[in-house]
């Protein structure tokens, strides 16, 4: 009679050394924030970063975070960067984890020189943890389109 010991899924390929491991999520760390510790340094008035949309025009005047500047990231090239300091790391963001804009906008600004993270969960995981947004279409912390994340 055999056993049939039971196959793992999850460790069918081993888990990294400590090392390795240490050194993909301190990478990741340096390229990725999340919505809540930008929401707590903005809140304590901390000014070290330019949060930037990433979305366009008609979104971010629709609904954005509060001192958000709209950089649709396909507007972004070495001639519209010029205006830009490159002193203060740039939070990017767009509208959620399927949308992957912040991800475009920070590979060009990292290509032009600027020291850039992506805020996950972008607007929609804003909303959820109860930040406040502003915009022509809000009422409330709600954006009021029809058909759009809320």
């Amino acid at each position: 009679m055999t056993q049939n010991t039971p196959v793992s899924l999850v460790l069918e390929i081993p888990a990294a050394p400590s090392k390795a491991a240490h050194q993909h999520f301190f990478a990741r760390l340096a390229v990725e924030t999340d919505v809540s510790d930008v929401m707590g340094d903005l809140q304590r008035g901390y000014d070290g970063f330019v949060l930037i949309d990433a979305r366009s025009t008609q979104d971010f005047e629709e609904c954005h975070i509060p001192g958000a500047i709209n950089l649709p990231y396909r507007t972004i090239t070495a001639d519209t960067m010029k205006a830009f300091s490159q002193d203060k790391p740039l939070i990017i963001y767009c509208w959620s984890p399927a949308c992957n804009a912040a991800t475009k906008a920070a590979a060009r600004l990292s290509a032009l020189g600027f020291q850039v993270k992506e805020m996950l969960g972008g607007i929609e995981y804003w909303r959820r943890e109860g930040g406040a947004v502003e915009g022509i279409l809000k009422e409330g912390n709600v954006l009021v389109r029809a058909g759009s994340p809320t």
